[in-house]
């Protein structure tokens, strides 16, 4: 595949660099993190530039290069209000002004569909897309893919049913890309009728020869799959569903669904969640999203390592 420089989609990926490169790395880098971290990214310097809020993606980031040695320079977690962007500056003089200032890489979450990729054609510098609007986030599927190797043993052969919001959440998006890269793989998109997967992923799937169900009812398919890839409702991204939307559909995990699902499939989830998973799922050993955010830990640093090494 290549040095890697920036990372702006999934797509980008393949599966030799997952299966040989990054997974091994990102368990060498687990071992590292356990025992304090390691000098081997020193002067190294980070930027976040978030114009989101985060808590997993930026706290694990900024970890991940303190473990590495290196150090964050300058960090915002809203950067349309308190950068200047609120004076009105473009993404890419902000990015091309933090060029001067010699980073050696932004890590950048922008509020639009294209941001990271905009970004890039400007920067000098590494750019990560940490999530860029309803658009991609390749660094939580990376992470994701990982804890399905980890957790079942194998990405290949395996289902998954991704379930909620659809339309706009790209950590679904981010996935499909990189699950085509999987022989055996099969994907059931489950979602209101509002909130289903937009076409180009089902194209892509389609070009790819990736099979996909669409459904609306989790409780249909979930005896069926090795993984169930949960996510909220996005309604910062004028994702609220009308109860009407809703009420021909069940995407909720609860105790019923648990009770359905086979003994060894795992539960994944961005985090964070809310009411699409129920109080008492938390609990079963099949969730494994608490650990899922812990392995963004370990994948940022290795694909920070990757980079700047």
């Amino acid at each position: 595949m290549g040095k890697l420089h920036h990372i702006i989609e999934a797509q980008q990926f393949d599966r030799k660099f997952l299966e040989e490169e990054l997974f091994p790395l990102a368990r060498e880098m687990e071992e590292v993190a356990k025992k304090g971290g390691t000098p081997c990214l020193s002067g190294k310097r980070m930027i976040t530039l978030f114009y989101e809020p985060s808590t997993r993606t930026r706290a694990s980031f900024e970890m991940a290069i303190d473990l590495l040695g290196g150090k964050v320079v300058f960090s915002t977690e809203n950067a349309r209000q308190f950068s200047s962007a609120a004076k009105g500056e473009t993404l890419e003089d902000t990015i091309k002004i933090l060029n001067g200032y010699y980073p050696d890489v932004i890590v950048l979450r922008y509020d639009e569909e294209g941001g990271a990729k905009r970004a890039a054609t400007v920067s000098k510098v590494p750019i990560i897309n940490a999530g860029d609007g309803t658009g991609q986030h390749p660094t939580q599927a990376l992470l994701d893919l990982y804890t399905i190797q980890k957790e079942i043993g194998r990405v290949s052969d395996t289902s998954i049913a991704m379930v909620g919001d659809l339309t706009r959440g790209r950590t679904v998006r981010s996935l499909s890309y990189l699950y085509t890269k999987f022989p055996g793989v099969k994907i059931y998109f489950i979602s209101p009728e509002a909130t289903k997967m937009r076409d180009d992923i089902k194209d892509y799937l389609k070009e790819k020869g990736v099979g996909f169900e669409e459904g609306n009812d989790l409780r249909k398919v979930a005896s069926r799959v090795d993984v169930i890839y949960q996510t909220r409702t996005q309604k910062e991204r004028g994702g609220l569903l009308e109860k009407d939307n809703e009420k021909e559909s069940f995407c909720v995990v609860n105790q019923e669904i648990l009770n359905l699902m086979k003994k060894d499939a795992i539960i994944l989830h961005p985090l964070p969640h809310v009411e699409e998973i129920a109080p008492e799922v938390d609990g079963d050993k099949r969730a494994t999203y608490f650990r899922q955010a812990e392995n963004g830990l370990y994948v940022r640093m290795a694909l920070l390592k990757m980079i700047l090494s």
